[in-house]
């Protein structure tokens, strides 16, 4: 009886919190990661277009303030490029929030650098030794006599968690490292910056940049699918309870499941989850 109590109060916890809200409304609130932001847009552009009277909205904070706005109860969907941590999962708990984690994308962590630098590739070990200031001219990677520019996204971002996780190994980010908000933002300092360096999420690589090999493999959706790329993770939608059969949410949260949805992630540069 006893384990049928716990079985109950569990599946009481995942199917209920998420009954009622915004969402019930018509009404579907996102809010987090910038490299999730272009998925979660998109599927809102197709899933409006679709259901008529339904209002989605996309804000981009950063995976930290999408775990924040979860929390508190202001966002139906937290978007994350990041799982949630536990400090963030007891303080959604101990307000009445469980969160429930939906992979709807994988991601590679491309290293971009402008297209007129001659560095085809670089080892994890060169990327960190940049990034702390050891390395500090390109020359020492096989590029010009020029000192490189290092940009990284700030704190709150679960790009830079990630990257500081798989790349960085905990090692501290040298001080002279600039910041950005977004993921766009990177790109658009190394578009104007021959001697920049930056990390991106796949989906933001483009002509305007050049993505370079990592431990000799490029990161595309073949090499990131198959595990092969050293730089990767899955990208995550957040929300309060497993949401009600039935509704606009679990519609919203399960789209990436669908051909559709599948199509989506792909057009946008990102691996559907069911390329691996």
């Amino acid at each position: 009886m006893k384990r049928a109590s716990i079985v109950t109060a569990v599946l009481a916890l995942l199917i209920g919190p998420a009954a009622g809200g915004m969402a019930d409304e018509g009404k579907i609130v996102i809010d987090g990661s910038t490299t999730v932001g272009p998925i979660a847009k998109a599927f809102a552009e197709y899933y409006m277009g679709k259901n008529q009277g339904v209002n989605i909205t996309v804000s981009e904070s950063g995976s930290g303030n999408g775990a924040k706005s979860l929390i508190n109860k202001g966002c139906d969907v937290a978007d994350m490029s990041r799982f949630m941590k536990d400090s963030e999962y007891k303080a959604a708990v101990d307000n009445g929030v469980l969160p429930v984690a939906h992979v709807v994308a994988v991601d590679g962590i491309a290293i971009i650098v402008h297209p007129s630098n001659p560095v085809k590739g670089l080892t994890v070990e060169q990327i960190r030794g940049i990034y702390t200031g050891k390395i500090k001219q390109w020359s020492e990677v096989g590029g010009p006599s020029q000192k490189i520019v290092k940009i990284s996204r700030d704190t709150n971002s679960g790009t830079y968690e990630t990257f500081e996780t798989l790349v960085m190994h905990k090692e501290r980010i040298a001080g002279d490292t600039e910041t950005a908000a977004s993921n766009g933002q990177v790109r658009a300092r190394v578009q104007k910056t021959p001697t920049a360096i930056g990390y991106v999420g796949l989906g933001f690589v483009d002509r305007t940049v050049k993505a370079v090999e990592v431990n000799k493999i490029l990161p595309d959706a073949k090499t990131v699918a198959s595990g092969v790329y050293p730089i990767a993770r899955p990208l995550f939608m957040f929300t309060n309870g497993y949401p009600k059969l039935g509704t606009h949410l679990h519609a919203f949260v399960t789209l990436h499941l669908s051909k559709k949805g599948q199509e989506i992630v792909e057009s946008i540069g990102f691996i559907p989850v069911t390329s691996y």
